[in-house]
């Protein structure tokens, strides 16, 4: 049998519970090099719990969770957090409104927001050459303020990026853009993970129709616990998504993506 490859991140018999509240129970999941994974779920399934148990801003009730070969509670996560990189709403909330895109970008190797330090002609160079990835270089001194939101998604992924995570979590990055943007968001997702240098991608959504060609993997969350997980091409089908979402649905799959119908009326909703 072949060795599995070393994995990314590793989450055994993880269980979350706040008082009689049980938010995530026995979940198991296992992200190896070069794989990039799809998040699914409904509100309230415990994709953001996951996350935030993830990322060591939740103390997980039992179970152990593995991140670049460092177990949570063993090592300094506050150190490790330093090599995920995270782009999520709650950050973009942060970033000050003068502030240009290349600052941004280098903010992200002091894990800084409002970057007030001196910038080295080395930050100024590994910035630009980051703008350049994410094709954003004509950006690099325009404020935040008058960036779009598409913009300034990438530009949280330079920011990400400038870290050199081995890991990289985009919390439904498309949130608040408009089909055009998104669609213009996504496919610049899809050469960002093609790239040699490209960490591990994880992408947390509600949509089938983000998860572009390159993701490799999903995992489908229901009620805080794992409804199915593997490569995505079994995964992605009308009767895992249809249990996890609470209603009857059509799934087409065309050039490498899915499009997803909801077909008849949605569990508890009248």
């Amino acid at each position: 049998m072949p060795r599995p490859k070393p994995a990314i991140l590793e989450v055994s018999n993880l269980r979350i519970q706040r008082d009689d509240t049980v938010i995530l129970d026995n979940v198991h999941w296992r992200v190896e090099r070069g794989q990039h994974w799809a998040i699914l779920g409904a509100n309230g399934s415990g994709k953001t719990s996951l996350l935030s148990a993830l990322t060591g801003y939740l103390m997980p009730t039992d179970g152990a969770i593995t991140v670049l070969g460092r177990r949570y509670g063993e090592t300094d996560w506050r150190e490790l957090r330093k090599q995920i990189g995270l782009v999520s709403s709650s950050i973009r909330q942060l970033m000050a409104d003068a502030e240009p895109a290349l600052e941004t970008v280098i903010s992200g190797k002091y894990a800084m927001i409002d970057f007030w330090g001196r910038i080295t002609a080395a930050d100024r160079a590994r910035g630009l050459r980051l703008l350049r990835q994410i094709e954003c270089e004509h950006l690099a001194e325009r404020p935040w303020l008058v960036l779009s939101q598409g913009e300034r998604q990438r530009v949280l992924i330079g920011r990400a990026l400038m870290a050199r995570p081995r890991l990289l979590i985009l919390d439904e990055p498309c949130a608040g853009l408009d089909l055009a943007a998104r669609e213009h968001f996504l496919q610049f997702l899809q050469r960002l993970g093609r790239q040699r240098s490209a960490p591990t991608l994880v992408l947390v959504t509600h949509h089938v129709e983000e998860i572009m060609p390159v993701f490799s993997h999903a995992l489908i969350l229901k009620s805080g616990k794992v409804l199915a997980a593997g490569r995505k091409q079994p995964i992605l089908n009308a009767r895992f998504l249809a249990s996890a979402f609470g209603a009857p649905v059509r799934l087409v799959k065309k050039s490498g993506r899915c499009q997803l119908t909801v077909t008849g009326r949605v569990r508890g909703v009248v």
